[in-house]
């Protein structure tokens, strides 16, 4: 994985109206659905996928870890700049992985 994904201008123009949902949680599922054949909103859709695993695992370690909770809200502070970053990516048509957990959107298929 590269990292650099080529995709052409017309699915970037139709994707970013939609695009932008999939960094909103379970909302994913309405980009996934509705423009599942655009390869620009599926791009968004694994890398929205891949911050909303890391968040689940990052809610249980803190909730049933006893992790620290500065600790907890330092990491909560970057996935939230990470998820801003993902939904000014696809508003603005951006092909890019997330900063540090976007090589796991590269390794979902579907």
């Amino acid at each position: 994985m590269n990292g650099k994904v080529e995709i052409p201008e017309e699915y970037i123009k139709k994707g970013r109206a939609l695009a932008w949902l999939s960094y909103f949680g379970l909302l994913l599922i309405i980009p996934a659905v509705i423009q599942r054949n655009n390869p620009y909103t599926v791009y968004h859709v694994k890398q929205g996928m891949g911050l909303l695993i890391v968040n689940v695992i990052m809610a249980f370690v803190c909730l049933f870890m006893n992790t620290s909770s500065v600790v907890c809200q330092i990491i909560s502070a970057i996935l939230l700049v990470i998820n801003v970053i993902g939904i000014l990516n696809a508003i603005l048509g951006k092909v890019k992985p997330l900063p540090l957990i976007g090589f796991i959107g590269e390794f979902l298929n579907f």
